[in-house]
């Protein structure tokens, strides 16, 4: 959500941030809306004060026995004006707030340019991605042939882009889940958070979901959302809140079940489990002072490192261009785990720093320490880490030729002891 006064301090300087996402030029269009709005509300102001003046001249012609006939029907037009103003306000209000929140957050300086993936920059790569002695197989090809991964199962209860997961797969799920939860609890400093899985239209609106990707969302007949990421709900729980700045950072996390329609993905993924109607996943949210989000963007992209790192998955950070960071980010890294099924890098992190875009929208704020001076706190969020898609590399990059799957060191407290699945 933008400042419609910093729009108006420094239309330029918008219309340039907006360029770079290959948006025309918007500042003059707005700045006229609020014109319009403001010149509304002034008018209903100064028609306000007139009733009142002429109130209070009625008041005194009826104490002197004078005919107020002319009065009562000066104030009958001054009521009908103001009338139809007061149905105009609200409604270049609602028109102003809309046009405003349709547009996307100014992207930092760091941010490279470029209209799609392609441009994005490769910060980083790390570990040895694996030489097999045999050709590799893809997670689904590993999961069926052990009889623990069932596409045709979840396609009879649920439809397409669904799984079952049985027996040691299952387990290795939930394993993978409950060590992310606990290396960022117990080592990062995140405080483990259950939070509703459906939210209202202010929790949606507020992240950014809505209204520009209603499509992208599950909707309940009773007009709630299902998540698409815990992101929604851990960020608003500061909506509508002042923080003392002694509570920032406040940083929380939560492992849950996500749910997103994949509007527009026909035909993508459509093997397997990379591209899901559900799939679990661990959120990490930061709410910090202004001064520390750039700080703080950095140290969340290391805690979802530090993930695939005790994994021992070979991953790359990649730093996105303008034509591929999302509508309520200002900078965003893309962890991307090698697949070696696939040959190739897929994300399975995306971490982003939405400075006071999200903030704005559910007026989260904090009080400096004079106890007096108020700013809009800002927003972070990143996947630590998808879940789903940690099986899948850990399926992939820890095959053997025998069909059985090694389990990482790390895990195996997490399962038992078990040091492999299948043969």
């Amino acid at each position: 959500m933008h400042d419609i006064k910093a729009i108006r301090e420094n239309p330029a300087s918008f219309d340039v941030a907006m360029a770079r996402r290959n948006i025309l030029p918007l500042a003059a269009e707005l700045m006229a809306l609020d014109e319009e709005r403001r010149q509304a509300v002034a008018q209903l102001q100064v028609l306000q004060a007139g009733r009142n003046a002429l109130a209070k001249r009625i008041g005194e012609a009826k104490r002197a026995r004078q005919d107020t006939a002319w009065l009562e029907a000066e104030g009958a037009t001054l009521r009908g004006q103001m009338e139809a103003l007061e149905a105009e306000v609200p409604r270049l209000d609602l028109l102003l707030r809309e046009s405003l929140a349709a547009v996307p957050n100014v992207l930092e300086a760091a941010v490279p340019e470029g209209r799609d993936e392609t441009a994005n920059q490769e910060i980083k790569t790390h570990g040895a991605i694996r030489n097999f002695s045999f050709a590799p197989k893809q997670h689904f090809e590993i999961g069926e042939a052990l009889g623990l991964m069932d596409f045709a199962a979840a396609a009879k209860i649920a439809g397409s882009r669904f799984t079952v997961l049985r027996g040691g797969l299952a387990r290795l799920e939930r394993a993978l889940g409950q060590f992310m939860l606990d290396l960022h609890v117990n080592e990062h400093g995140y405080t483990e958070t259950m939070v509703p899985l459906l939210v209202n239209d202010a929790a949606a609106f507020g992240t950014g979901q809505l209204p520009k990707f209603r499509e992208d969302l599950f909707q309940t007949t009773d007009g709630r959302w299902l998540i698409p990421t815990a992101e929604v709900s851990l960020t608003n729980l500061a909506a509508g809140e002042i923080l003392p700045l002694a509570q920032l950072p406040l940083r929380v996390t939560a492992l849950t079940p996500c749910f997103r329609s994949e509007a527009g993905s026909a035909g993508r993924d459509v093997r397997g489990m990379l591209r899901q109607h559900q799939f679990t996943k661990v959120e990490l949210v930061s709410i910090v002072h202004p001064e520390a989000s750039e700080a703080e963007h950095e140290r969340m992209t290391a805690c979802a490192e530090a993930v695939l790192e005790r994994l021992e998955l070979p991953y790359r950070k990649m730093l996105l261009c303008a034509g591929d960071t999302g509508f309520s980010a200002a900078k965003t890294y893309d962890l991307e785990v090698w697949l070696p099924g696939q040959e190739m890098y897929r994300e399975i992190s995306s971490c982003s720093n939405t400075r006071a875009f999200q903030a704005r929208r559910m007026n989260a704020r904090y009080r400096e320490a004079d106890g007096k001076t108020l700013g809009f706190v800002h927003t972070l969020n990143g996947s630590g880490v998808a879940v789903g898609r940690a099986l899948i590399a850990v399926l992939e990059n820890y095959q053997n030729e025998d069909g059985s799957v090694t389990i990482p060191t790390v895990l195996r407290p997490y399962m038992g002891g078990l040091e492999r699945l299948g043969a």
